[in-house]
């Protein structure tokens, strides 16, 4: 009989100001009262609009279906009744398929995620079913010699970095909570899970906002860099955008509902779209997309032309 996934628990919002008279929000050293961290840094710009968000992402699952890879973490945001877009007959057809059930922790779902930087997908796959495979559980990987751990994960490349990160994470977390464990974070509020992971030596906020997205389900917008370059490309943020500018803008734009699904639809494309990646020669794989990039209707005119000369 095959287990079901075990129910995760919502994370609790950060109460409001007007839950609490006395709650006093606490402004990070590098804030400014000019320029506050969270604040809108495009608010003259008023894309991407709900509707657009929506069109988007239709067009990006009539192309490409919804990537089974990303099945499993949506029918857990499904399990917990947390929306992830529209009604849809052909996400819910791709998402009743026997895709792997196995329950992932939140300290398993970080690791991958530092695993899967830099490299392929199928290799930081293998270097993670390696990692697992060497070392059965999280604290034979803490007493483990960085070498071993190297070892292990080298099919994923920068093992030396990979390592080094892992085994910081580890460290801290024993010294910090007295077990390897980050279930904890399911009981605090967003800021209070950015403001944990940040605390760990080499995770960086694409890393943060992956976990709350895929292993804590929350409505939260990654930005990688084939979703920074698409963002530009379509003029959602402006062409000299940086990464963090673009989190922030997008995450205020992109209504809660369709994050999720659009966010997966965004990442599974760039790789595979030549026109919306900054590769200068077609690539020859088979996976890549044999017709025009749809996203080509969404482009202001001067993008438009943009890509036109590059293919």
């Amino acid at each position: 009989m095959q287990r079901a996934p075990r129910k995760r628990k919502l994370l609790r919002s950060p109460p409001s100001s007007a839950s609490s008279e006395k709650s006093v929000k606490v402004k990070p050293a590098n804030c400014t009262n000019a320029a506050p961290c969270n604040a809108e840094p495009y608010p003259d710009n008023t894309r991407p609009s709900s509707a657009e968000c929506r069109a988007v992402r239709d067009d990006l699952l009539a192309l490409h279906g919804f990537p089974p890879e990303f099945a499993k973490y949506r029918r857990w945001r499904q399990l917990n009744g947390v929306q992830c877009g529209v009604k849809s007959e052909q996400l819910d057809d791709d998402d009743n398929g026997d895709g792997d059930e196995d329950d992932e922790s939140v300290l398993d779902g970080l690791v991958k995620i530092v695993l899967s930087q830099n490299t392929t997908d199928v290799n930081s796959q293998r270097a993670f079913a390696s990692l697992k495979s060497s070392f059965p559980t999280w604290e034979n990987v803490l007493a483990a010699e960085p070498r071993c751990i190297e070892d292990a994960i080298r099919c994923g490349g920068l093992a030396p970095t990979k390592a080094s990160c892992i085994k910081n994470i580890l460290t801290s977390l024993l010294e910090k909570r007295g077990k390897l464990c980050l279930e904890y974070l399911r009981d605090l509020s967003v800021d209070e899970i950015k403001a944990e992971l940040s605390n760990f030596k080499g995770i960086g906020p694409k890393t943060v906002a992956c976990v709350l997205m895929f292993n804590l389900q929350q409505d939260d917008f990654p930005v990688d860099t084939h979703v920074f370059e698409i963002a530009k490309r379509m003029g959602w943020v402006p062409s000299g955008a940086d990464r963090n500018k673009t989190y922030l803008h997008l995450n205020r734009r992109i209504p809660d509902e369709l994050k999720f699904d659009l966010n997966c639809l965004l990442f599974t494309h760039g790789k595979l779209c030549f026109e919306c990646s900054k590769r200068k020669e077609k690539p020859r794989r088979k996976e890549s997309l044999p017709i025009s990039c749809p996203l080509l209707n969404y482009c202001e005119t001067s993008e438009q032309d943009a890509f036109n000369e590059s293919t």
